[in-house]
């Protein structure tokens, strides 16, 4: 396990605590020799101190130290068969430390090249460290006021995931959306060509149909225009009759004038 990076929240100089060979290792016995390193204190109430932990003396910065360790516990890593503990500073800032805090914050979000408008985890990361050495800084100074300062980020943490929870949910949402409406397009594009197909089978019908009416009035045309010839024949014959039987009719009246 290699060792935590380095971070904006002080720390005090890594302890080493034990070999992680002398830990696997069984005790022989049943004394009360305890270990080496205390198990980290119990997280504080709401808007409340720690208890304090029987059997040790009245130091001045304990009080300090324990809300610290509960606030912002320990970090602990193994190194070559060591377990290392570093615990927060409990040295107080002064006005050029929190310039310097500044600064450094400003430096890192440059080096890592963090984005600095949108969704960033490298910048959410920085400043959630800056805003843990703010506390740290503050809680040296009024205990009460640190924690509610963790009240405070506890609550813009939650906040944050559930914003982050219902980002995600809204994406599945829509990525659900976009597959049925990718399974929808499909139908669609299938209906539309089935309406296509049934349309160029009715345009064809429209076709043939049209075809069939300018065949039959081609063939009616035909018919009238032959039946208007023989009907005209018919009247000239009839009127050339006519002529001719007037004709005959005046010859045979006029002699007998």
């Amino acid at each position: 396990m290699i060792p935590p990076p380095d971070s904006l929240l002080r720390y005090d100089p890594p302890v080493l605590v034990s070999r992680l060979a002398e830990q696997r290792r069984p005790r022989a016995g049943s004394g009360g020799g305890g270990s080496s390193s205390a198990p980290p204190p119990p997280r504080p109430p709401k808007g409340g101190l720690p208890p304090p932990r029987p059997g040790r003396a009245a130091e001045p910065a304990q009080p300090a130290r324990e809300v610290l360790n509960a606030i912002l516990p320990p970090r602990e890593w193994a190194e070559d068969g060591r377990l290392w503990v570093q615990e927060v500073s409990v040295a107080p800032s002064t006005r050029a430390d929190v310039v310097r805090l500044q600064e450094r914050l400003d430096l890192r979000l440059q080096q890592r090249q963090a984005r600095e408008t949108g969704i960033c985890p490298v910048r959410r990361e920085l400043y959630s460290q800056c805003f843990d050495e703010l506390i740290r800084e503050t809680t040296i100074n009024c205990a009460e006021r640190g924690l509610l300062l963790l009240r405070v980020r506890d609550e813009i943490q939650m906040t944050i995931a559930a914003y982050q929870t219902l980002y995600e949910s809204s994406v599945a949402f829509g990525m659900r959306k976009a597959l049925q409406a990718e399974q929808g397009k499909s139908d669609m594009e299938k209906r539309i060509a089935e309406l296509e197909e049934e349309k160029q089978e009715l345009e064809k019908q429209v076709n043939e149909q049209k075809a069939k009416c300018e065949a039959i009035e081609k063939r009616e045309n035909e018919r009238r225009q032959t039946e208007e010839k023989k009907h005209t024949e018919e009247v000239q014959f009839l009127k050339r009759t006519n002529q001719q039987l007037k004709a005959q009719l005046e010859a045979i009246i006029a002699p007998d004038k």
